[in-house]
């Protein structure tokens, strides 16, 4: 065994965006949408409902995405309480995104930008699950089909393509979903929006989380949630419904691998010897065969990182042995991921 400082300059640091499928399939797209019943039927089920790839009651079943409905008015759920009204899931459920998204419990979501804006008082949510979308939703491989009254369907994705420049609500990035395909609006003259109700809803790629807009949805395919007063309205259902009778959900995720690469150098007078039993001698502690003395062969094997307090911190093994002697140099890379 050997040891030899490295340099600074040994070092470098590098970082490569990796996408991948979304879903648990595998597949770029998700065409089959099931529900628990019994998730349903429990108290989480008055806040959210869990979406599988599958209805096999086998652990092969993951949750893809949870649906949900918030209403600033407390509409569409039952009262906690029916001598305070107005204060039910659905309101707190409006709470929660404005306090993570907007970051301030007195400001309201406005869905579309410019002179097409609305002020939206309710809408639904998509909450992709943390292990799908990884680090974040990639940026126009949103494409989500929902299926309303009759054949009508509506194709949604976010408009990254046209708008690429970030933007910014609180200190979260959104995109708008917009009518369209990877990226891009269907029609330039509208934008992707819906006239007098903005677009159809936002994207927040780092949340993975989409927010939806009834009123844009409902002038498109009559898609409208229920907005009764302390009694449910089962409007997470309506949702799942339209989205697995349109069976079509695609989307991929993204996430920044950072590699540490370390360039460990061996130059043609070091590593030459070993402490190996068939080098020296365990009685006397002399080299073994005179022909080592001059000129030795070693093969290298393992690589250590330590640091400063001689502690072994990480292990490189080579894919193959390497000889090395007085008349050769190696010069081997080490690759760290994290």
């Amino acid at each position: 065994m050997s040891f030899k400082r490295l340099d600074p300059e040994d070092f470098l640091v590098s970082s490569d965006a990796i996408t991948s499928t979304m879903w648990s399939t595998n597949l770029p797209s998700l065409s089959t949408f099931f529900t628990s019943s019994i998730q349903e039927a429990s108290s989480a089920g008055n806040y959210y409902l869990s979406i599988f790839q599958t209805g096999s009651t086998l652990s092969n079943a993951e949750v893809q995405f949870e649906i949900a409905y918030a209403d600033s008015l407390g509409s569409g759920s039952t009262y906690y309480n029916s001598a305070v009204p107005g204060v039910s899931p659905t309101k707190t459920i409006y709470g929660q995104y404005r306090s993570l998204i907007l970051e301030d419990e007195n400001s309201n979501f406005i869905f579309g930008k410019g002179n097409n804006i609305l002020t939206g008082s309710n809408f639904w949510v998509i909450s992709l699950e943390r292990a799908r979308y990884k680090q974040n939703l990639l940026p126009g491989s949103l494409n989500l089909t929902l299926s309303g009254s009759g054949i009508q369907t509506l194709k949604l994705t976010d408009d990254s393509v046209d708008n690429p420049v970030s933007q910014f609500l609180g200190s979260t990035r959104v995109y708008q979903l917009i009518s369209g395909s990877n990226g891009t609006a269907g029609t330039s003259a509208t934008s992707g929006y819906v006239a007098g109700s903005g677009s159809y809803g936002l994207v927040f790629p780092d949340l993975g989380t989409i927010l939806i807009n009834p009123a844009a949805v409902s002038q498109s395919i009559r898609l409208s949630p229920s907005r009764s007063n302390n009694s449910d309205g089962f409007n997470s259902r309506r949702l799942f419904t339209s989205i697995s009778g349109a069976a079509s959900f695609t989307a991929n995720s993204q996430e920044t691998l950072t590699s540490d690469y370390v360039f460990v150098r061996a130059r043609n007078s070091e590593f030459n010897y070993s402490e190996n039993p068939s080098f020296i001698s365990g009685s006397t502690g002399e080299v073994i065969y005179n022909q080592f003395i001059n000129a030795p062969q070693v093969y290298l094997t393992t690589i250590g990182m330590y640091n400063d307090s001689n502690e072994l911190v990480a292990v490189a093994k080579m894919s193959r042995p390497l000889l090395k002697d007085f008349t050769k140099e190696a010069l081997v890379r080490v690759k760290l991921d994290f």
